[in-house]
């Protein structure tokens, strides 16, 4: 019997997705393999890649990881044809089962559809209603199923048309790849909250979430798909389509906070320098006059720690050690195993923080469990004094824009005051970027309060967005929850 234990992770707001596409090269599947296999951080639950012969689509799906179920050669030889897309899984909406997992495909009347989604869709649930009252008949709980339905119900001629119509129809974060008719299609959601970018692979076009996803194929670096674009690959070469008014750009800036690989760039930034950026700033605004040295939270807090190092002019120094090879399952483990917690993850370099005052850096605090935990660790390990500081603003709010994060009531930054929130976790001092700072760290001014930048709803809980399915409808909450 197989146990999950809540290990660090997830104290983390958790990725979202991540998709990938391929057209003209004679192996897409495997090059889309390797494409998933880069951007495995953004979802890490099930995976899946569809490919198109010339003449039909085939696809295989499956629940772990891009190596669990791609490292197999006979599946990637059945997967034939030159165009493929594929899909990393974080379930956001709809729950962890075989039938949710992308792409969705299905034969439709000009031939078989397969599209792929990085997002949630604000609306689907009334959509689904909808939809079912006309007789559609749903094999998931994903909210993605939604857009493969309107594009079969769509009364224009066609392909592109009909993709068109069903994206005028749907509302929320959304980056989606599809393939339809021997074509390659990618859009992003006219606000542009999550990522897509255009790349070179010789003659052929990719398309992915990040750029790490190029690297690995040996791809160049085109461009950003920009907000509210369409683009279709075709025998023609690359066609852009622009289907919606255009309106201000709000990308989400957790994407730089957290989410993407440090390696990749986003929105036109590099996520590594964005991040030494923010690191530098929060030295600034919250300095730690009696500290040693500057330790991260592996991994997601080294950058943002070198920054801080650097602009405060201390030592960086790795005073937690992170096990890299420590999964999310245990086999029937044992009580005590359990109350490690932290340690299977984390430890303690003792070394480097006996009677030291540390500034520890990480992105973020969620819940403040795993907080806690590491902070415990480093006193037990002989730290002086730890103060904490995060390279984001207190978190009170919860994302419906494709990020699974907790409710409202769970997030701590909701429920208490930075000096609750120092007192629960056991730190000498703490501080987060404000979220002025965190723009200027972005090459902002600072965060204009009419119109922002990007979409920073987990800080401010301004939506950018309509919450269709969730405004003022109690009921449609808790079935919009029940779906996964």
């Amino acid at each position: 019997m197989q146990t999950h234990i809540n290990l660090p992770e997830d104290d983390h707001f958790h990725d979202e997705c991540g998709v990938f596409g391929v057209r003209g090269v004679a192996d897409a599947s495997a090059v889309a393999a390797l494409g998933l296999h880069a951007l495995q951080h953004r979802g890490q639950e099930a995976c899946g890649i569809a490919a198109f012969d010339g003449e039909a689509v085939s696809i295989h799906r499956g629940l772990g990881l891009v190596s669990d179920n791609f490292g197999n050669r006979e599946i990637i030889q059945g997967l034939k044809g030159s165009c493929a897309i594929g899909h990393n899984r974080y379930a956001t909406c709809g729950a962890t089962i075989l039938r949710n997992v992308q792409p969705i495909f299905a034969d439709l009347s000009f031939g078989g559809f397969a599209v792929a989604h990085n997002g949630n869709l604000t609306n689907a649930y009334a959509l689904r209603e909808r939809l079912v009252r006309d007789g559609a008949i749903f094999q998931s709980t994903s909210d993605t199923e939604v857009i493969v339905h309107l594009v079969a119900k769509s009364a224009k001629k066609t392909v592109l048309d009909r993709f068109s119509d069903a994206l005028h129809n749907i509302e929320g974060a959304y980056s989606l790849v599809a393939i339809a008719e021997g074509k390659l299609m990618g859009v992003r959601d006219p606000s542009g909250v999550r990522p897509l970018c255009l790349g070179r692979l010789g003659d052929a076009y990719v398309l992915a979430s990040e750029t790490c996803a190029f690297d690995i194929i040996g791809a160049q670096f085109v461009r950003d798909i920009e907000p509210g674009e369409l683009v279709v690959i075709d025998d023609a070469g690359l066609h852009v389509h622009k289907p919606f008014a255009k309106t201000e750009s709000r990308f989400c800036i957790f994407e730089y906070v957290y989410f993407a690989r440090p390696d990749s760039r986003v929105d036109g930034r590099s996520v590594y320098e964005a991040r030494k950026h923010i690191g530098a700033e929060l030295a600034r605004e919250a300095p730690s006059l009696d500290a040693d040295l500057v330790v991260p939270v592996p991994d997601s807090g080294v950058p943002s720690a070198i920054g801080y190092a650097a602009e405060a002019k201390l030592p960086f120094e790795l005073g937690i050690i992170r096990n890299h090879y420590v999964g999310r399952t245990f086999i029937e483990p044992t009580d005590q195993i359990r109350h490690l917690g932290v340690k299977l993850k984390h430890n303690a370099n003792p070394d480097v923080i006996k009677g030291k005052s540390i500034v520890l850096v990480d992105d973020s605090i969620v819940r403040g469990t795993t907080s806690k935990k590491i902070v415990e660790m480093l006193r037990q390990a002989g730290a002086r004094a730890v103060h904490m500081r995060i390279s984001s603003p207190p978190t009170k709010h919860p994302c419906f824009y494709g990020i699974d994060t907790p409710t409202k009531d769970e997030l701590l930054a909701n429920n208490m005051s930075v000096e609750e929130i120092r007192n629960f976790i056991g730190v000498d001092s703490l501080a987060y970027v404000s979220l002025d700072g965190l723009y200027r760290a972005l090459g902002k001014a600072k965060r204009d309060g009419k119109v922002p930048q990007f979409c920073d709803a987990c800080f401010s809980g301004e939506y950018p967005i309509r919450l269709a399915d969730f405004e003022g409808r109690e009921d449609r909450t808790r079935k919009v929850s029940a779906l996964g």
